[in-house]
């Protein structure tokens, strides 16, 4: 007993120490943003400036259009994580439900997409964009990112443990197979879906590269696009190049904030920490 509460204490004090390490550039960063500009290069460096200023997130508000790029990326994340999940789980469950002709070889192509890197598909993807008229509009942004294999394989593997009894008991009842999926199967796959949805917006709202290729009217940019614009203009301004970053990973704080026990419980249904 005493060597079990050993090894957990060590644990524990492992876990503390890989947590303060993960935190301290956050917290530097939030440090730096809220110190007046002349005291980001003082050396030696000092934690909590005594001069306490938010004048660099003002700067940040008065030299860029902050707020719409905020609204940029809410409708593109937002956008690709309901057609994501919308055709990710179709796609899976037809892969888990229904039998077909070269079934397994379709399901091998899907899943050979993960292997894909995205930058492979960059060109022919701007082509495609470019060809039906969409560059410079949200849809450049979003429909190219909608694709999703490893969502799909997800969802197949959560679909695959549903009873099937389940299904055949509404299927007696009358239900057609639409209904079914609708009314049986995504009620119950809530934990799953909440996990895809949340990685799925996460993923959108930190993309850089797809969107800086896809848009170039500065009124369309998104967040990671826009923060690099005014990054290269401030400079070595320090304190506002900090301040727009912190506002840039606040909102993914808030939603993980609001949405931690969906998270936590998300990711315990479907395993994607070992995924």
């Amino acid at each position: 007993m005493t060597s079990v509460r050993a090894w957990n204490l060590v644990g524990l004090l492992v876990t503390a120490f890989i947590a303060v390490l993960w935190l301290t550039p956050l917290l530097w960063a939030v440090d730096t943003s809220l110190k007046p500009e002349g005291e980001t290069t003082l050396v030696p460096l000092t934690w909590f400036s005594d001069n306490f200023s938010v004048e660099a997130f003002q700067r940040v508000f008065a030299q860029s259009d902050m707020l719409r790029w905020f609204l940029n990326s809410t409708v593109v994340a937002v956008g690709v994580t309901a057609l994501v999940l919308a055709t990710a789980s179709l796609a899976a469950y037809g892969f888990s439900r229904t039998d077909f002709r070269g079934k397994r070889l379709v399901f091998g192509v899907v899943v050979a997409g993960i292997m894909v890197p995205p930058q492979v598909l960059v060109v022919p993807l701007y082509d495609e964009m470019l060809a039906l008229g969409l560059i410079d509009t949200y849809w450049a942004m979003i429909l190219p990112q909608v694709a999703a294999p490893a969502m799909v394989f997800i969802l197949k593997k959560f679909f695959d443990g549903i009873p099937r009894e389940l299904e055949e008991a509404a299927r007696v009842d009358g239900a057609s197979i639409l209904r079914i999926f609708w009314q049986v199967v995504l009620p119950l796959s809530r934990p799953v879906l909440s996990a895809v949805g949340i990685f799925t917006f996460i993923f959108t709202w930190n993309n850089f590269f797809w969107p800086f290729l896809a848009v170039s009217d500065p009124d369309l940019m998104t967040i990671p696009v826009g923060l690099a614009t005014i990054q290269s203009s401030y400079g070595l301004r320090y304190a506002q190049i900090m301040a727009s970053a912190v506002l840039g990973g606040l909102p993914l704080l808030v939603a993980y904030v609001f949405f931690q026990r969906n998270i936590i419980r998300s990711v315990a249904h479907t395993g994607l920490s070992g995924t």
